[in-house]
């Protein structure tokens, strides 16, 4: 009678690199492989400890615990509204796997082979519960607070991460915001420059003007888009000592 197949591990030098990534190193490397591990995996595996999900649960109390604290203290005249929004920004689905991509997870994650063959690595939904399983494996293997100093590395300033959420959701309010303190409110100006396709396949370029100095171009399907596209480029490549302040 022939024995089940050995389960597969993640690999040891992959487990090493995303430590080194995390900048934490688990006591109980197991802890980190069962977060990298998508319930699909032991469809085929069934031999396999357990998924990630119960560290998922976990992780999602950690990370918001984690968020309040760090945004209570750097935010310090904000009031509820205003945190509650920002913590959203923080720890909503998309950036959660976001991070995970910068990390590398994807790469390291345990799935079953027809769920890696129709893009599983690549789903935010995988990538983000793996992301909260690390999370809830970090504070398992070594506490809260050794959790925390890892969080602060891997977000680094919150502000700047906020900003740059900002920045994609809303660009042409986020590139008024940096132009209003100098130049007032009526600095700048969006003009279509160029109008592409047939009636039923538009395509635009704005150009985004700070009074008559070009910042930068964009194009979409629609005005709104190709606005929207122009001040994305303006904020890349924007730099508030190179735009000299209005008399």
């Amino acid at each position: 009678m022939s024995s089940a197949p050995p389960v597969p591990s993640v690999p040891p030098a992959a487990l090493a690199e995303l430590q080194r990534r995390l900048g934490h190193t688990f006591r109980d490397p197991g802890l980190l492989e069962r977060a990298l591990t998508h319930p699909s995996f032991l469809h085929e595996h069934p031999a396999a400890a357990e998924n990630n999900q119960r560290l998922e649960f976990l992780g999602d109390a950690v990370l918001q615990l984690f968020l309040t604290e760090r945004l209570y203290h750097r935010f310090a005249a904000e009031r509820e509204g205003g945190l509650t929004k920002r913590r959203a920004a923080l720890g909503n689905g998309p950036f959660l796997a976001q991070l995970a991509r910068e990390l590398g997870l994807a790469g390291a994650l345990r799935l079953s082979a027809g769920e890696a063959a129709t893009g599983g690595r690549e789903r935010d939904a995988a990538l983000e519960d793996a992301f909260e399983a690390v999370v809830g494996a970090a504070y398992l293997d070594a506490g809260v607070e050794a959790t925390h100093r890892m969080l602060d590395g891997i977000y680094g300033d919150l502000a700047g991460r906020l900003s740059g959420r900002e920045a994609e959701a809303n660009p042409k309010g986020r590139l008024q915001e940096l132009v209003q303190p100098d130049h007032g409110n009526d600095a700048l100006r969006y003009d279509v420059v160029r109008i592409d396709g047939a009636d039923h396949a538009r395509a635009y370029e704005v150009a985004v003007f700070l009074r008559d100095r070009p910042l930068g171009t964009g194009r979409g399907t629609s005005k709104k888009l190709a606005e929207e596209a122009a001040a994305r480029a303006a904020l890349r490549d924007w730099s508030g000592a190179a735009v000299e302040p209005s008399a």
